[in-house]
């Protein structure tokens, strides 16, 4: 704020900035701790590797994640089997990829991620790429 002093008293209208400057820098603080939570929404026990190749999953990614329970998860949205593939492909095609990250639990057979998997490579989506989380 500014204030003049002496002869000339004319007032100076400004606009203070630094409320909404401190507001601005709460909002990026609350966003950047929640945007990673947002992603992992889906409780999962994950298989558990050694690091081959850093994996940092974004809001851009189509992650497909299948439950314990046999639930299958696009984002944080239930997806029916028979619609999987249309909105994968949409997903696809809306954020410019074609892998989908796959988040399995660890207690789902083998045999049904394959069986997935298989059905996802006859609907046209050959990208796929397992998550699992480090093994400490």
């Amino acid at each position: 704020m500014a204030f003049n002093v002496g002869k000339d008293k004319k007032s100076i209208s400004e606009i203070n900035v630094t409320p909404l400057v401190d507001v601005m820098l709460v909002l990026l603080v609350i966003f950047m701790i929640t945007a990673p939570l947002m992603l992992n929404g889906i409780k999962l026990d994950l298989p558990k590797t050694k690091e081959v190749n850093p994996l940092n999953l974004n809001t851009t990614q189509v992650v497909l994640s299948y439950t314990l329970e046999e639930e299958l998860f696009l984002g944080k949205d239930k997806i029916l089997n028979e619609e999987i593939i249309g909105e994968v492909q949409s997903l696809f095609k809306k954020n410019k990829t074609q892998t989908l990250f796959l988040r399995a639990d660890f207690g789902i057979s083998y045999g049904k991620v394959a069986k997935l998997m298989s059905f996802l490579k006859r609907g046209g989506i050959s990208q796929i790429a397992l998550v699992t989380e480090l093994d400490r």
